[in-house]
């Protein structure tokens, strides 16, 4: 339906988080809708909520077969994060990893493994806002961090992968669709060219779904010719849900070890 004219370039964002403004308050009309205004939309997600609960069911398929990990998402705005994944192939209560953040340090928590950490929030490397740089190496700056390069990152801090992965290929959108039970805008990618993809082939094409009201991702599905791969879809999205203090406690077993 709407083919992106040129490479989206606009991931990043000059103003600092906190002063920050949606660029679209809302999605420009069915007709006049094209790609480029879309990913802009999506890139500003994170500034149309002032808490957010989300819930993500991702499966893969390989040679161990289907593999399902489920991603229960809290994000209270400026700083404060959880993200909560449970694997459906171990026992409970073996079974999940927690990653909590303020805003100033990093805890997480591994039962998998009974390892936990501890610490300070990572910086962003100096000099990536200069104006010497061409706009695809600059990088979004969040006004909440999340885990790099998690399902929770890409859904709620999509500029990047628009620009990094989704951009680097054919694009068009192809129409409408709900997910967990809200609009959202269907876009396909034909062979991205981008590496910081789950598998490579020619025939290799990702499908993603943005809120309509939200701009976040809510279904991001990955295939190689007619095989789907990897699909990861939202079963629940609440913004401005309340979210308590305590959500952001994390309760580590004296025995775990500490690696840092």
């Amino acid at each position: 339906m709407s083919d992106l004219p040129a490479r989206w370039s606009r991931a990043a964002v000059a103003a600092p988080p906190a002063a920050r403004r949606p660029a679209l308050a809302a999605l420009p009309g069915a007709g006049t809708l094209d790609a480029a205004a879309l990913f802009t939309f999506m890139r500003d997600a994170e500034l149309r909520f002032r808490t957010l609960r989300m819930r993500i069911e991702e499966r893969t398929w390989g040679a161990v077969g289907e593999q399902l990990r489920i991603h229960e998402i809290l994000v209270r705005h400026p700083g404060f994060a959880r993200v909560t994944v449970r694997h459906g192939d171990r026992e409970i209560p073996r079974d999940h990893e927690v990653w909590v953040s303020d805003g100033e340090r990093i805890r997480t928590y591994s039962a998998i493994h009974d390892v936990a950490t501890e610490r300070p929030a990572r910086r962003h490397l100096g000099g990536l806002d200069s104006s010497t740089l061409p706009a695809t190496s600059k990088v979004y700056v969040p006004l909440t961090r999340l885990p790099i390069d998690s399902i929770a990152e890409v859904a709620i801090h999509p500029g990047t992968y628009l620009q990094n992965v989704i951009g680097t290929g054919p694009v068009r959108i192809t129409g409408g669709r709900r997910v967990a039970g809200r609009e959202a805008i269907e876009v396909e990618c034909l062979h991205p060219r981008s590496t910081r993809i789950a598998a490579d082939a020619p025939d290799h094409a990702v499908l993603i779904a943005a809120d309509a009201q939200l701009g976040v991702i809510s279904l991001l599905e990955q295939r190689i010719g007619d095989a789907v791969v990897r699909r990861a879809e939202a079963t629940s999205i609440e913004p401005d849900a309340s979210i308590p203090d305590a959500a952001f406690d994390l309760a580590i077993p004296a025995a775990a070890r500490r690696v840092y």
